[in-house]
């Protein structure tokens, strides 16, 4: 791309502002510059891409179709830009800034808990965790790693196993009381708590006890575990979440186990490495691999 077709900072940050706020005029007020100028960046911006980005609307600007499919790159591009900001002005002290991609729920319940074991050992390294896995992102040089479930394949990076998970049905203790669940069976009459990452858990669980239950699949639907364990702590159902997610609330007796059975998934949790970032991940590597072993 030609450098005069390539748009500035200033074109796409006074972009961003009027397309949030539908407004020039407020856009001005956020970046402390004029509306004029405001309006003098955004043409600018129109004749290099050869496109119209607003239309006005009474006394309003809107975004065009192209501008609200513009509008979609450009926020990921300036969020980019200030993540890569933060992080330079962080290493400025002579701090190792180590960048990860991790599972929410995993990260929240596991890593980060665990994360003063590593940091005592390494205090000059401080450490990123953003919820997102993406093989872009990884091969952009966005992070330096990521928490990955699924299968150990992914190119242009080392893949470190760190566990296996297993599944196994908790609720809350009230719960249980007051669906008289005593047997796997019982379960059949409870309100199944289903996971959209495992959408046949529970089907797979119940045929794995020789049990027939023909609504395995019914039951209130949760994105991640950790909605999945509030609801189960909030008396909605029964879960089926890994041991290792919930062993805090077990042994306060908020939940409770209630079968020694576990459900084990075909798929593992890994960290992933570019092959670039190897050396430089190396001692987190070592140290999460030795951490989930002991899990």
């Amino acid at each position: 791309m030609r450098r005069a077709s390539t748009p500035t900072l200033g074109e796409l940050a006074a972009f961003a502002a009027a397309a949030r706020h539908n407004s020039f005029s407020l856009a001005a007020t956020e970046l402390d510059l004029t509306q004029g100028a405001i309006s003098r960046l955004i043409r600018s911006l129109e004749i290099r891409l050869g496109i119209q980005l607003f239309e006005r609307v009474k006394q309003r600007v809107v975004l065009t179709e192209p501008g609200t499919s513009y509008w979609r790159e450009v926020q990921s591009i300036l969020k980019n830009v200030d993540e890569a900001t933060a992080r330079v002005r962080a290493a400025q002290d002579g701090t190792s800034v180590l960048n990860i991609a991790v599972l929410t729920t995993f990260a929240v319940r596991w890593l980060v808990p665990a994360l003063p074991e590593f940091l005592a050992s390494n205090p000059h390294v401080s450490v990123n965790l953003a919820a997102r896995v993406s093989p872009q992102d990884l091969a952009l040089g966005s992070y330096d790693a990521a928490i990955h479930y699924g299968a150990p394949v992914w190119a242009g990076a080392f893949v470190h196993h760190l566990m296996d998970e297993s599944v196994l049905p908790i609720c809350s203790p009230a719960y249980g009381r007051e669906q008289n669940i005593r047997e796997p069976k019982d379960l059949t009459r409870t309100n199944l708590l289903q996971q959209l990452t495992r959408p046949a858990a529970w089907a797979s669980w119940f045929s794995e006890m020789g049990i027939i239950h023909p609504h395995a699949f019914s039951g209130h639907r949760f994105d991640h575990f950790g909605m999945s364990i509030q609801a189960a702590l909030h008396d909605l159902g029964v879960a089926l979440v890994p041991r290792f997610l919930v062993e805090g609330e077990l042994a306060r007796g908020e939940l409770v186990a209630l079968f020694d059975h576990a459900l084990k998934n075909q798929q593992s949790y890994f960290l992933v490495v570019p092959e670039a970032r190897e050396l430089f991940v190396q001692p987190f590597t070592e140290w999460i691999v030795a951490k989930a072993t002991r899990t």
